[in-house]
């Protein structure tokens, strides 16, 4: 061998340094064979050229299992491929990651099979000397010393798993829980693990032609009995069990009570298995028998009855006590204790004809041969009035003695007792000898388990070793009342070994880890103390009688019944077919497939296809699952790898049709980092072929001269390519000038880069995987300027900025048009018809739009003297400018051409710098609104970044002329510092600001120092078109279609949009449609569309916008004493420094018109709403702003009053008070009450005065919830806090600091109406309707819990009441 020097000099093998120097792969692995090891991690660090052989084998060492008996799968997704014992393939071509990235991986069952623990012999297991029976115990994994020899690759310590028991040792099989089922997991086990009941269900024959074998539950609970014995799987389902029941998936995430599952199975059972052998199989297993009587204590005369049981119930602690039972056997004495009746509970003596103290109790005649006890541990605590589990200590002998609480005495003089009780099947005037030969027929089905029937009128008591039960079953509840987890604790009648069945999970237990279930809570904390404690303890005991000749031993499977071997036969079969499905899994590829489909376009799909199938036959299937056939031929097809999220093609496939296409995608993987596209082409053309490091770009070519931006052209590169090579490139696929070519790169979103360095390399400019570029290749000047001025950057720039918007103008009427527009714009013979005023169609305005431009152009000719060269190349026809003419200020509101005209020349002029005859009319201003649909949405079409850059209307940033002042733009950006990365400035300005009614809205912002909007002097693209019925299911005839740069504000869109709606800017509304059709005002005119993406619609309606300073209000009508209290009026329109009587008197005529209430001036009343309560009275010298706080869509109560306004000033209060009559169970109505201070004892005065009760006889109490503070009169009177002890209203628990409280008050001296039940009933009827139609709850309902069932026929019939 080979050796050099390393670095601390010593010679070391060439190989292992070569090793030391390549990168290595840190695999972290989760063994998920067992409950008690999946919270552990194995972590190996080993070299990338590391075979899988080689990992499965240091796996094996470090985990301690033989090696071949496991799988590795990878962690991250849920199908898990298995990774190829045998492989020599290395670490990095299976597509482990190196570089200190984790690879997480999961150690699963081989083919169903818990792996096999390495013997101590193989120096993979523990050595430590820990001897067998604590291994046995000891739960989890050991930690060890690093054992000698380990790989130093190993970075984390060693661990073994010999303590854990694989299925092999324990030989039972789990059950898998489907999501909350382990109380019925636990259930079957214990079924399972009871010989006599599995022997007899084996017994049982299932005739399929008498019955569904999908609904025969016992024929499901015989082949998960099979299952649980033949399987080699660890755990199995339980589904086909529970659909036997009828449940659905629903049914798995219910919780429910063992012992009633229990119940409810064996009744159903027993009905499936009517006329069969086993028909009486529940009741000869579980069933005993007891006597309920009461025994006179004067004459000795007893009546009885006899029922039957197939568990006992015991209680842990009694009602009342402080301390617990201690042992079942306690609690079963408990159970027999008969109790004295006397006093006013004296029994009535059908003999003595008199009522006599009497004791009434339980005796037990019989036991079942499986006794079951249930532990009551579930209780209900009236104090917190919860549901509570008490984890008190109850303990429970593996053997249990049950003569002492046999009835001997009832045995041995049966002739002294007599029953006289009727009305049950088993009771009657009759003497105890009657009772035992009505036992008879019984006996001989219980066998003498207690008595024994030999048909004479005497029993024999049976030996004391017959009434001995040996406890094989202990259900485990963890948790509390609320909810928690079952397991069961089980032992083997073959081995008398105990097992823990935790769900999917077996394991080995001891008798200490029985113990532990007795239960217990630390301290003394008083009666109920474990009300919310999560304990784990014993639920439910089943033993069974310790009697030789009937204590049965588990079939064998050689023993099986005929049919149990052919059902055996059958699931065998069953379980080869699946592995062999899995196994076809596990070597299936599955990726994502796309193709381009010629008729559907992008199509979307995943291919599964064999590893060990061709490229030829995956293009085959990817061919026939995108329906191409007679479309495309087959041969004009091909699979190319592609990169979706880049819309990249990262390679082709040519010369290798033959390949497998595991060795094509590297193997059998959950997830793939690339996916494939199904490419196709016509007939006469030639696949490109796609080589491993190029690049795609999309190529668009512009004209200058038309303004149009051609679809992309693919053109594939090398990042090594200089610009020089590349733009030859593009001039072989366009046919452009490569010497004349200007390239721009978009490496981001509105990201422009001029590509003019020749050498630099495509990978130095940013390009990557896909990339896209503009070109264009004119001999135009438009090259000898700067970039950022130039045309074609200008034309780009607005070709990543405008977007398309569906626009939907109002109706308009003459009677409505001629009212809602004052003094129209622009051309009356443009807008309006003037005989028939109404507004023409789309397509002549757009006409007329047309000839404005054309005009426009011509002004701006005109005007060229006066500005530079650098204005009119930025300026000129690269951008359409449509400006809308605004509103003449002079008395004379005639429309005509010549005005509209001049108005177009002010702007002009006012743009170059010169002094136009703009008007300065505050009318014409766009008031400021105070709210933005940003706020409603943020579902913006570009990022935070493009937010703020496009946004930021308030930034210093300006725009300049040569010869004028600076011009303000709306994303706030300086011509002169623009670099070709906008996204470099998004920082600089400042961040869009939010708008409030303190600073009136930001409105300064948006108009210069002459009251002119500095939005008119922008030249953003606008362009209108009619809109087709293609684009929208609006109607087409009342839609625009409009493209326009979304960097323009609010306020010039309106202006542009002016000659469409044919009113002025300040007479219509924009309202924004959202996904579910909801609309929402866009109020704020100073701020950008640069929110709205493509296809958004609008929605215009007429109605006068909001002018600075304003708000609009939505009134409502107060109407106290009312069902319905709140009632909406109109929407109106309140201005900052208004006073309240002011806002009346525009109110008043407002409302006459539209709700038809002539109300007069001083009989109204303007208060604050906080959702349906009422607040603070206004009153009319208030001004708003000043006095009373106002904001966007403001809500106020309107109340009518019955005689003119008594409040006078804001220190009074007003006070909504009701009585209450419990004499006559009625609430009266609503009256106000107004206090001149906060004090008790003057609002006690208002209201003894009001309702002549007596001062010291009045109490009140504060209402609850929001108004009316509706309650339930059965509640009333006791529910809310009478009589507050306090002196004044403001504090607690009154706090009464505003107007609007409600107080109800009640003389004290009242008593409440005396109720009958049925009284009681309908009053409490006819209060849940009304509170319900008011909305208001009418008591505590907890969620109802689902009653458990099993359905014999199949499944719950469908209530169509039910929602």
């Amino acid at each position: 061998m080979e050796m050099v020097p390393s670095e601390e000099n010593q010679f070391v093998p060439k190989e292992i340094q070569n090793a030391a120097e390549e990168p290595r792969v840190l695999c972290i692995i989760q063994d998920t064979t067992s409950a008690k090891t999946v919270n552990e991690r194995l972590t190996l660090n080993l070299p990338a050229s590391t075979t899988l052989s080689r990992l499965y084998e240091d796996v094996s060492h470090k985990a301690g299992y033989v090696n071949g008996t496991f799988d590795l799968a990878w962690g991250n997704m849920p199908d898990m491929a298995s990774l190829d014992h045998n492989s020599e393939m290395s670490l990095s071509e299976s597509g482990f990651e190196p570089g200190g990235k984790k690879n997480f991986l999961h150690l699963t069952d081989k083919d169903g099979e818990q792996p096999q623990i390495a013997s101590d012999e193989s120096g993979t297991a523990d050595s430590s000397g820990v001897d067998d029976s604590s291994q046995e115990r000891f739960i989890g994994p050991l930690p060890r010393e690093s054992t000698a020899g380990c790989s130093g690759d190993y970075s984390s310590p060693s661990y073994t798993y010999s303590s854990i028991l694989s299925k092999s040792d324990t030989g039972y099989v789990g059950l898998v829980n489907q999501a909350m089922t382990c109380y019925l997991n636990s259930l079957l086990q214990t079924l399972f693990m009871t010989p006599e009941f599995r022997n007899a269900l084996y017994n049982w024959e299932f005739e399929e032609s008498e019955e569904d074998p999908v609904t025969s539950i016992p024929y499901q609970l015989q082949r998960l009995f099979v299952l649980l014995q033949t399987s080699k799987k660890r755990a199995i389902e339980t589904t086909d069990v529970t659909r036997s029941f009828g449940w659905d998936s629903s049914e798995a995430w219910q919780q429910h009570d063992i012992q009633e599952l229990c119940r409810v199975m064996f009744d159903a059972l027993e009905q499936k298995w009517k006329q069969t052998e086993q028909a009486d199989l529940i009741n000869q297993l579980y069933q005993g028998k007891l006597k309920d009587y009461v025994h006179c204590l004067e004459c000795g005369y007893e009546s009885w009855r006899i029922d039957t049981y197939l568990d006992i119930p015991l209680v842990i602690r009694p009602f009342g006590a402080s301390q617990a039972y201690g042992s079942v056997e306690e609690a079963l004495q408990a159970f027999i204790q008969p109790e004295t009746l006397d006093g006013p509970n004296q029994y009535f003596c059908e003999r003595c004809k008199k009522k006599c103290d009497a004791r009434k109790g339980l005796r037990f005649l019989h036991f079942p041969y499986l006794l079951t006890l249930q532990l009551k541990r579930f209780d209900f605590d009236y104090t917190t009035m919860h549901r509570i589990k008490l984890n008190d200590r109850m303990t429970f002998p593996e053997e249990l003695d049950m003569s002492p609480f046999i009835d001997v005495e009832d045995e041995k003089s049966p002739q002294t007792e007599s029953c006289t009780d009727s009305g049950a099947e088993n009771e009657g005037s009759c003497h105890s000898d009657q009772m035992s030969n009505d036992f008879s027929t019984d006996d001989c089905v219980d066998e003498g388990i207690c008595l024994d029937s030999t048909g004479s009128t005497e029993r024999v008591l049976k030996p004391k070793s017959l009434l001995t039960f040996e406890l094989f079953s202990v259900m485990v509840h963890s948790g509390s009342a609320a909810g928690g987890h079952y397991y069961a604790c089980i032992k083997s009648f073959s081995d008398g070994q105990w097992y823990s069945f935790n769900d999917q999970h077996v394991s080995k237990i001891t008798q200490d880890d029985i113990r532990k279930t007795y239960g217990g809570s630390s301290g003394s904390r008083g009666y109920y103390s474990s009300a919310f404690a999560s304990s784990t303890n014993a639920y439910m005991l089943i033993y069974r009688l310790k009697d030789p000749s009937r204590n049965a031993k588990y079939l064998a499977v050689d023993d099986f019944p005929e049919h149990i071997k052919s059902l055996v036969q059958k699931e065998k079969e069953s379980e080869e077919q699946e592995k062999r499905q899995r196994e076809i899994e596990r070597n299936t590829c599955k990726i994502k497939l796309f193709c381009m489909h010629p008729v559907r376009m992008m199509m979307e799909s995943k291919l599964e296809v064999h590893k060990d199938k061709s490229l030829r036959e995956a293009t085959e299937m990817a061919y026939k699952l995108m329906e191409l056939e007679g479309i495309v031929p087959l041969d004009c097809c091909r699979l190319v790898k592609y990169d979706e999220f880049h819309e990249y093609l990262e390679r082709s496939y040519e010369g290798e049709e033959d390949t497998l296409m595991g060795l094509l995608l590297g193997g059998v993987k959950s997830s793939y980092m690339f996916d494939l596209l199904l490419e196709t082409r016509r007939p006469e053309q030639v696949f490109q072929p796609y080589k491993p490091g190029e690049v795609m770009v999309k190529v668009h070519v512009v004209d200058l001269k038309s303004e149009a931006i051609a679809s992309p052209i693919s053109v594939r590169a090398y990042l090594n390519q200089t610009i020089t090579e590349f733009k030859q490139l593009i001039a072989q696929a366009t046919g452009l000038s490569a010497e004349t070519m200007r390239v721009v790169l978009e490496r981001c979103y509105n990201d422009l880069r001029l590509l003019y360095v020749p050498n630099k390399t495509l990978k130095a400019e940013g390009f990557f995987r896909s990339n896209k570029v503009f070109v264009e290749s004119s001999e135009s000047s438009d090259h000898q300027v700067a970039f950022t001025d130039s045309v074609l950057w200008k034309l780009l720039d607005r070709h990543g900025n405008t977007i398309r918007l569906l626009v939907l103008l109002p109706e308009q009427s003459p009677g409505t048009l001629a009212n809602r527009t004052q003094k129209v714009r622009g051309d009356s013979d443009v807008i309006f018809d003037g005989t028939k005023g109404n507004r023409k169609s789309v397509e002549a305005i757009l006409e007329e739009s047309t000839e404005k431009l054309k005009n426009l152009s011509l002004q701006q000719q005109q005007q060229g003297s006066s500005t530079s060269d650098s204005q009119k190349s930025s300026d000129a026809s690269d951008f359409e400018h449509i400006e809308s003419p605004t509103q003449e200020a002079d008395s004379n509101s005639s429309l005509c051409v010549a005005a509209d005209n001049r108005e177009l020349e002010n702007r002009i002029r006012a743009s170059a710098g010169s002094s136009g005859g703009a008007s300065s009319d505050q009318e014409n201003h766009f008031a400021c609104e105070e709210r933005s649909d940003s706020e409603v949405n943020n579902d913006r079409s570009t990022s935070s970044v493009d937010s703020d850059i496009l946004s930021s209307s308030h930034s210093s940033d300006t725009l300049c002329n040569a010869d004028s002042g600076p011009i303000q733009l709306a994303n706030g950006l300086d011509s002169h510092s623009i670099t070709s990365s906008r996204r470099s400035k998004a920082h600089e300005g400042k961040k869009e600001t939010w708008d409030t009614a303190e600073e009136d809205s930001g409105t300064d912002s948006e108009y210069d120092d002459n009251g002119k909007s500095k939005t008119e002097a922008q030249y953003l693209y606008f362009r209108a078109e009619p809109c087709s019925q293609e684009d929208t299911s609006w109607d087409a005839q009342k839609c625009l279609v409009v493209h326009v740069d979304k960097r323009i504000t609010l306020a010039a869109f309106k202006l542009n949009v002016e000659p469409y709606v044919g009113v002025t800017s300040t007479q219509f509304k924009v309202f924004r449609v959202y996904a579910n059709n909801q609309e929402f005002e866009s109020v704020r005119l100073n701020e950008t569309l640069s929110s709205f993406s493509d296809d958004n619609k609008i929605t215009i309606r007429l109605g006068r916008a909001l002018k600075k300073g304003e708000y609009r209000v939505k009134v409502y009508q107060l109407l106290v004493n009312e069902p319905e209290p709140c009632k909406f009026l109109v929407d109106t329109v309140f201005a900052k420094g208004m006073t309240v009587r002011q806002s009346k008197e525009e109110l008043l005529p407002q409302l006459k018109e539209q709700c038809k209430l002539d109300i007069s001036i001083d009989r109204v009343r303007l208060r604050k709403k906080t959702w349906k309560n009422p607040g603070t009275v206004f009153l009319d010298y208030h001004v708003y702003e000043e006095d009373i706080s106002i904001s966007s869509n403001w809500e106020v109560f309107l109340e009518v009053l019955n005689e003119p306004e008594k409040m006078k000033s804001m220190s009074e209060l007003a006070i909504l008070t009701r009585r209450w009559s419990p004499a006559t169970m009625k609430l009266g109505p609503f009256q106000e009450v107004i206090l001149e201070s906060s004090s008790v004892e003057e609002l006690k005065e208002k209201l003894s005065e009001m309702s002549s009760i007596p001062l010291e006889n009045l109490e009140f109490a504060k209402g609850r919830g929001t108004f009316p503070c509706d309650i339930s009169v059965l509640e009333i009177h006791q529910d809310l806090d009478w009589n507050p002890k306090v002196s004044t209203l403001n504090v607690w628990p009154l706090y009464i600091c505003d107007d609007g409280a409600v107080v109800f008050y009640r003389d004290s001296t009242e008593e409440p109406m005396e109720l009958s039940d049925d009284e009681r009933n309908e009053l409490m009827k006819k209060e849940s309707s009304r509170l319900l139609k008011t909305g208001h709850r009418v008591s505590y309902s907890p969620r109802k819990e689902k009653a458990l069932k099993i359905y014999l026929d199949g499944g719950p019939a469908k209530d169509p009441g039910q929602d």
